[in-house]
């Protein structure tokens, strides 16, 4: 198989990946990101409170460990390419009252999911967490400590998105105090003309000091957003943004791929077309990207994700222990998932719940004293089962047949036989290698890894991937 180019992460090891065009225009097809499995689609409004109610007993019954998000949905500012749910206000007299009904909500789910149960994780997204004054967020933090078991120790992971535009002096102190030691800054270009068609002004001197300062206090494992694919983006251009981003040193970088798609999210529509990026221009940046990154030193982890050798991400994949869940990859696989704010999607091990996406609807759910949740999935054992393959595939890059023995009392090749046959074409182009006891994705499928996924995707086996956004 010719391969245009191999980056070896060590020299008696594979190549960290191999980028080969002919595999990549074969299989970069729409393809679900497996933040959950079954995925979204599946979520069906058939799924109830009550249905909700029942798996928290039973998560609390597990007395495993927790991990808490928080939705935060509003923005000073709007960002054209935004895809999130967001209420762009420059009102932050509206944090307080959706800080409270949060914490109503909170309430609620304490007594359903336990509230003696550690909380090993916990993050702010958003909308902007920043966004909140000072106030409001010793406010919430404060309530969370009275309604759920917070850790102090260092294995915590506390971690909150920050908008470098929306810090003060105030800010990264009081978040420390709060108990975060975990950030993720957004970024997305450092281009003066492509933050301007995403209306996003923000100099790299404003983000450099924040991430300068964040290190002062004492976060660990800050992470970077950039976003390729954006509105006047050339590979020359991202590469000068990515040396600036080198120069700064994140532990962590996430370069995620634009989707445009103005039917869907209105925002976009003030982005022309014709100021993207073409197709090929687009794997240019990014084969441009990875190469630059694993230089640097970076190991890539997988998806949009890198991460430098020391931090946790790449020490829990190097151990077999990384975990993905709606937070993107994470090393806190033992822990149920309680979501709160508007369109939150929460987890078991057996279940996962959505928030109503509708602010005002919400919102009228917690002051009726109700839970808000209009959608879900109860999984079966076959959901749970190839949930734990993906998760190997997707986290691990390899699958080891004892394990899988061991965890399910299922013989693989038995269970998944028309799996396996439908993979035979994967592993004759090199994307994944089948030594007998362990499936071992290859450095030409790592790019390709949600393609190799879908074939273990039961709810995929008939197609419909069309819902989806392209793998690369």
């Amino acid at each position: 198989m010719s391969s245009e180019t191999a980056v070896a992460a060590a020299s008696n090891e594979l190549p960290a990946f191999i980028w080969d065009d002919a595999l990549i225009r074969r299989y970069d097809l729409s393809g679900p990101r497996y933040t959950s499995y079954p995925t979204a689609v599946e979520f069906t409004p058939d799924y109830t409170v009550e249905d909700m109610v029942k798996a928290a007993a039973r998560s609390k019954a597990s007395a495993r460990p927790l991990s808490l998000y928080t939705h935060l949905p509003f923005c000073a500012h709007l960002c054209y390419y935004c895809a999130c749910n967001k209420v762009i206000t420059k009102k932050r007299d509206k944090a307080m009252p959706y800080v409270e009904r949060v914490l109503k909500e909170a309430g609620i789910q304490s007594r359903l999911f336990g509230a003696d149960r550690p909380v090993k994780q916990l993050h702010w997204g958003g909308g902007t967490p920043t966004f909140l004054p000072r106030d409001v967020m010793q406010h919430l933090m404060a309530g969370y400590a009275e309604l759920f078991n917070l850790q102090t120790g260092d294995e915590r992971d506390y971690s909150v998105e920050i908008d470098p535009r929306e810090v003060d002096q105030d800010t990264l102190p009081t978040l420390w105090e709060l108990g975060f030691n975990r950030i993720s800054l957004g970024v997305q270009d450092v281009n003066p003309q492509v933050q301007k068609a995403v209306n996003r002004i923000q100099p790299r001197d404003m983000t450099e000091a924040v991430l300068n300062e964040a290190r002062r206090i004492g976060f660990r494992s800050i992470n970077l957003d950039l976003i390729y694919g954006l509105p006047y983006q050339t590979p020359e251009s991202f590469a000068e943004t990515l040396e600036a981003v080198i120069e700064m040193s994140p532990d962590r970088l996430s370069v995620f791929s634009y989707a445009h798609l103005p039917d869907r999210f209105y925002p976009q529509t003030r982005i022309q077309s014709e100021t993207l990026p073409s197709p090929q221009q687009k794997l240019t940046i990014l084969h441009n990207t990875i190469n630059r990154l694993l230089e640097a030193g970076y190991e890539y982890i997988g998806m949009d994700h890198f991460a430098k050798p020391d931090d946790s991400l790449a020490v829990a994949q190097r151990e077999g222990r990384l975990h993905r869940n709606f937070q993107g990859y994470t090393t806190h696989s033992d822990c149920d998932l309680v979501s709160l704010g508007v369109s939150a999607i929460g987890q078991t091990d057996d279940a996962y719940f959505q928030n109503n996406h509708d602010l005002p609807a919400w919102e009228a759910a917690i002051d009726a004293g109700q839970l808000a949740i209009t959608r879900g999935v109860s999984l079966s054992r076959d959901d749970r089962i190839r949930r734990w393959v993906i998760g190997q595939l997707i986290c691990q890059f390899r699958l080891d047949r004892q394990q899988f023995a061991a965890e399910w009392q299922e013989d693989f090749d038995r269970y998944f036989a028309d799996e396996l046959n439908r993979l035979k074409p994967m592993v004759q182009d090199e994307l994944i290698a089948d030594a007998g006891t362990v499936l071992q994705v290859q450095p030409s499928g790592r790019l390709l890894i949600r393609a190799i996924c879908q074939i273990f995707d039961l709810y995929r086996k008939e197609g419909a991937s069309q819902r989806f956004s392209r793998i690369i």
